[in-house]
């Protein structure tokens, strides 16, 4: 193939999430249709109108040393850490430039968040408030900075083709890893970690989504909060964690003997251009998504079998979703087995399209698809085959896959993975 048009494969997956310290275990809690909402601990939640969030499984401090920890924002925390795991799966035993490994101007990283450092910034202030301004944190303007955990995932691997964080709200953690699947079939690079990070439960951001009425309030039943296409769904609960994907050319994992997960084909992007919080009611920009992979890859609708969906638990998007699927893929979307993993996982904000990748390749890699919980009466406006109850087994021969995610502003991206 030539080197702007060239076949891009996953190698490693790594994760941190309200259901596991790492993608094994994030992954049997998904099979599971195990809840990570928990009831909000701390003075500092007690007043607010929700009282519930996913928090990560696994505190980083257990993972990361402290003398490290503690120059990181929570949001780059995570994201070392599921960028560690990731990179160890693919095969890589040391930093690019090592003997053996992958040479670093042929390496990049693309991590993305959705609101950057805001518990650091927030924390700081207070600092600055209470204790004054010989009291504030050196570290902080480097561990508030959006682009905080994509460099420090970078100097973890010493990634030289560049490192690089597209920020467009929930669809952050999506546009990062379609980003870098441009990097290497352009030719700018032969291995790029990528995926998507957030640490935002924090009074103050849970307030203002509170008071946007974009959040749930079932507060009496925390497990049962996030309920995708349920008709009784009243909002998102926000979670935190990273997912992250080792991309890398097809060539290039063959040489050095990979294990290949899946192909993973390309993005669809488009804008709604309608409001800066609400999704647009048919559907149109989603559909304009979609039909820009469809155009721009050789995949046909019918391979489409799973689909990960954005899925958040708010009335309209929810079903916005739902008829741009079945406008742009028809009588195929019959055939298409929806998982809403958000269901059990929160809304991870910008880190939702690295976990929601991550739960993509592995539904493709082990055949089955994980189910969405918390659905008890199905709202009749959503006209697809959603998977409830039990893990569903995808069919044999080659498959493929997508993953939608949506952000304030009117992003749109659209992933998709094929088997191999």
């Amino acid at each position: 193939m030539s080197p702007t048009n060239r076949t891009v494969v996953v190698t490693g997956i790594g994760a941190t999430t309200p259901l596991g310290g790492d993608s094994a275990s994030t992954w049997e809690g998904l099979l599971a249709g195990r809840s990570g909402v928990r009831p909000l601990e701390g003075e500092r939640f007690a007043d607010l109108p929700v009282q519930i969030a996913a928090r990560v499984a696994v505190e980083p401090l257990e993972v990361l040393p402290r003398p490290l920890a503690r120059k990181l924002d929570r949001s780059a925390q995570f994201a070392v850490i599921a960028a560690r795991e990731a990179w160890a799966d693919a095969g890589f035993s040391g930093p690019a430039g090592e003997e053996g490994q992958i040479r670093p101007e042929r390496l990049g990283s693309v991590i993305a968040s959705g609101i950057g450092g805001v518990t650091t910034l927030l924390d700081q202030y207070d600092v600055l408030k209470e204790k004054g301004a010989r009291r504030v944190s050196p570290h902080t303007v480097p561990m508030l900075m959006p682009n905080s955990p994509s460099a420090n995932v970078g100097l973890e691997v010493n990634a030289q083709a560049g490192v690089h964080t597209p920020v467009s709200a929930c669809a952050s953690g999506a546009e990062a890893i379609g980003y870098a699947i441009e990097m290497i079939r352009t030719g700018r690079a032969d291995v790029v970690v990528a995926g998507g990070t957030e640490a935002a439960i924090h009074p103050l951001p849970i307030a203002a989504f509170a008071n946007m009425m974009a959040m749930s309030k079932s507060n009496d039943e925390p497990e049962k909060a996030s309920r995708p296409y349920d008709k009784g769904r009243d909002g998102f609960v926000l979670g935190e964690g990273a997912g992250v994907v080792v991309l890398e050319s097809a060539e290039h994992a063959a040489a050095r003997g990979a294990r290949v997960y899946c192909e993973a084909l390309g993005q669809g992007l488009s804008a709604d251009s309608h409001h800066i919080a609400q999704p647009e009611p048919t559907g149109r920009g989603i559909a304009a998504a979609l039909q820009n992979l469809l155009d721009d890859t050789d995949l046909k609708p019918a391979e489409v079998v799973h689909l990960n969906a954005h899925a958040t638990s708010t009335p309209q998007g929810d079903v916005a979703e739902v008829k741009a699927l079945r406008k742009v893929l028809g009588d195929d979307l019959d055939h298409v087995a929806i998982s809403a993993t958000k269901s059990m996982t929160g809304h991870l904000l910008g880190g939702a399209g690295g976990i929601e990748t991550v739960a993509t390749v592995l539904a493709l890699y082990h055949r089955t698809a994980p189910p969405t919980i918390n659905v008890d009466d199905l709202d009749e406006e959503i006209d697809a085959d959603v998977v409830r109850g039990e893990p569903r087994t995808l069919p044999e021969g080659t498959i493929a896959a997508i993953n939608n995610s949506f952000g304030f502003g009117g992003h749109n991206v659209v992933l998709a993975f094929r088997t191999v």
